[in-house]
């Protein structure tokens, strides 16, 4: 985790750490990374979509990379919804939005309409700065992942599979394409 010019080590549990002082040498398999921030910033850009078009917030979601998957509350698919999403997605990646990052005193970032996406608060109470990303135009929330500086770079979004997950939840599936 990167806080300014500082890096943090998030360990797994059972790692051993090493000793303060100690140098470290790490490595970023870039590829992976790349990937990653494309399809998280896929998930963004279907998000701001879905809640610009629907109206509906996120109950959940999960990517790897090249592919993910965002839950919404939608009681009901619309005919066409796949569709209709799968383009407008495309429409705002081919407009090739600027994303931009930020980060905010949390109340000044929670005077910002519609901030939080999620149907639940994820930002926890004792967070005083809350790091802002802003796809310009689109979709601006409270979100602390990495992301490619433009919707240009995520390459083309494929709606694979729109679930019903019970009552009033809806699960899409999405590819990144090159």
């Amino acid at each position: 985790m990167r806080k300014g010019d500082e890096l943090y080590l998030i360990p797994v549990e059972g790692d051993p750490l090493p000793p303060a002082g100690i140098p470290v040498r790490g490595a970023i398999e870039d590829e992976r990374r790349t990937s990653l921030m494309r399809t998280h910033s896929g998930l963004h850009v279907l998000c701001g979509v879905v809640f610009r078009d629907y109206g509906c917030l996120v109950t959940g979601g999960n990517m790897e990379p090249g592919v993910a998957r965002m839950d919404f509350n939608l009681p009901e698919v619309p005919p066409g919804f796949k569709e209709a999403v799968e383009d407008a997605c495309n429409a705002e990646i081919t407009a090739d939005r600027r994303i931009d990052v930020r980060t905010l005193p949390r109340a000044e970032a929670f005077q910002i309409p519609d901030i939080i996406r999620t149907a639940t608060n994820l930002v926890p109470p004792e967070v005083e700065e809350v790091r802002i990303v802003d796809i310009v135009g689109l979709d601006t929330q409270a979100d602390g992942g990495t992301h490619v500086a433009s919707t240009r770079q995520i390459g083309r979004l494929r709606v694979a599979k729109v679930e019903n997950k019970g009552r009033g939840f809806r699960r899409v599936r999405i590819r990144i394409e090159d």
